[in-house]
């Protein structure tokens, strides 16, 4: 069964109702009830449905800081791709730049959200899918900037093939290649055209070495991977990066998974936890993950397992060969939900959304040791209404959330810096 955008809250609510967990589907109804007329960003409150395709009606917004510390966002608005750029932290932005307009055809699913990043040079590369046709199949445009992301060219498929592909993550190597991964189908695709049923879809992933004009041919991580889940990334020590997604293992078990990607190709998969969910379903809830300096491994992820259920954390210190034992992210009777991770040096901070029945808040926890110990975890902002996934960022030593909401509008708190 693959479930789309809007039948995943069928899902959600059987599922909640099988485990005992209905407060986790009321919280997810909520979001998805919201999903076509999202959160608001400037700093007056909106009313609760807009249309528009500024920042104040995004659903969903993701940043970047450039080398000379400007803030990029590009965000996902009433179909339309929008790029700004602030000077002074998010309190202002320059006028927007439409990247593209595809209406509802736009993939703003729950896990889906445009990619940016730029190099030292300031040049900028883009990413975002759209839906081809009514059976969800999407392909992934990319765009490029080459003047400080106030022209950009014209869209353009990343692969050259029919089938779909979903849900880009994009990185900048320190070298200045782009590393761009995603939930590719063509496999799924192959193997029913030939009379077979295959479920999930695989990880596929591709480097530029000129800003994002040419991509090597992609290549497959894993064949068999969740086909709704965002993937997490992020950078090892050597500059590598390392992957962390929902993949399919025998038996339909959908669990974690982690994997370093080399210049001469895919390391192993490496299951982060044993929590043995086996669905057909998919949660359109993926994982995150950060590196430390020391090469440790820090993966918080979502599941429904017959093991256990929830949100966790977990760290590996040797590649993702063997992963600490899980430990719960907040109470277990709480509405957990988004977890994403940033790490610096060996501090690594972690936060996640809990839903109360009327307002959504953002809980920090930060530990100093490589996730050793934490700090007793603190509220950082709360807002009524929709929410976009809490995302993390480093501008030199300082971190900060990335938060767009529709009631509070965007939200960019330092929340702490490096010792």
């Amino acid at each position: 069964m693959n479930l789309t955008p809007y039948s995943f809250n069928r899902f959600l609510l059987l599922g909640a109702l099988l485990s005992g967990v209905l407060s986790f589907a009321v919280q997810a109804q909520m979001q998805m009830d919201h999903s076509s007329h999202m959160a608001g960003a400037n700093p007056a409150k909106v009313s609760s449905v807009c249309q528009g395709i500024g920042l104040e009606c995004a659903n969903a917004a993701t940043p970047f800081f450039t080398q000379d510390g400007r803030l990029l966002l590009v965000w996902t608005a009433s179909g339309v791709v929008s790029v700004a750029q602030s000077s002074d932290l998010g309190k202002t932005f320059s006028p927007a730049v439409k990247i593209a307009e595809h209406g509802k055809s736009l993939d703003a699913g729950a896990d889906a959200r445009p990619q940016i990043v730029a190099d030292k040079q300031g040049n900028v590369f883009l990413a975002y899918a759209f839906f081809k046709d009514a059976n969800w199949n999407a392909q992934i445009n990319t765009t490029r900037s080459t003047d400080g992301a106030k022209t950009f060219t014209k869209p353009e498929s990343l692969v050259n093939d029919s089938s779909s592909q979903r849900f880009p993550s994009v990185l900048i190597k320190p070298d200045g290649d782009i590393f761009i991964s995603w939930i590719d189908k063509r496999l799924v695709s192959a193997a029913k055209q030939g009379g077979q049923n295959r479920l999930g879809g695989s990880i596929a992933y591709s480097f530029s070495q000129d800003g994002g004009k040419n991509f090597q041919v992609e290549r497959f991580a894993n064949e068999s991977s969740c086909e709704c889940c965002r993937i997490g990334v992020s950078l090892d020590p050597k500059g590598n990066p390392v992957l962390a997604y929902r993949a399919i293992f025998p038996g339909g078990i959908r669990d974690q998974a982690s994997q370093v990607i080399s210049a001469s190709g895919a390391g192993p998969i490496r299951k982060v936890a044993d929590d043995n969910w086996k669905t057909d379903a998919c949660p359109h809830h993926g994982p995150s993950i950060a590196v430390s300096n020391t090469g440790t491994f820090h993966v918080a992820w979502y599941t429904q397992g017959s093991k256990r259920s929830g949100v966790f954390y977990a760290n590996s210190t040797n590649q993702g060969a063997t992963y600490s034992k899980p430990t719960r992210i907040g109470a277990e009777t709480a509405n957990v939900s988004r977890p994403y991770l940033l790490a610096l040096g060996q501090q690594v901070w972690l936060v996640w959304k809990e839903f109360d029945g009327v307002q959504s808040s953002v809980y920090l926890k930060e530990s100093s040791d490589n996730g050793k110990t934490w700090a007793t975890p603190k509220i950082l902002s709360s807002t009524a209404g929709y929410s976009d996934h809490p995302l993390l960022l480093a501008q030199g030593n300082h971190v900060f959330l990335s938060w767009l909401t529709r009631h509070d509008g965007y939200q960019l708190i330092n929340i702490g810096q490096k010792q």
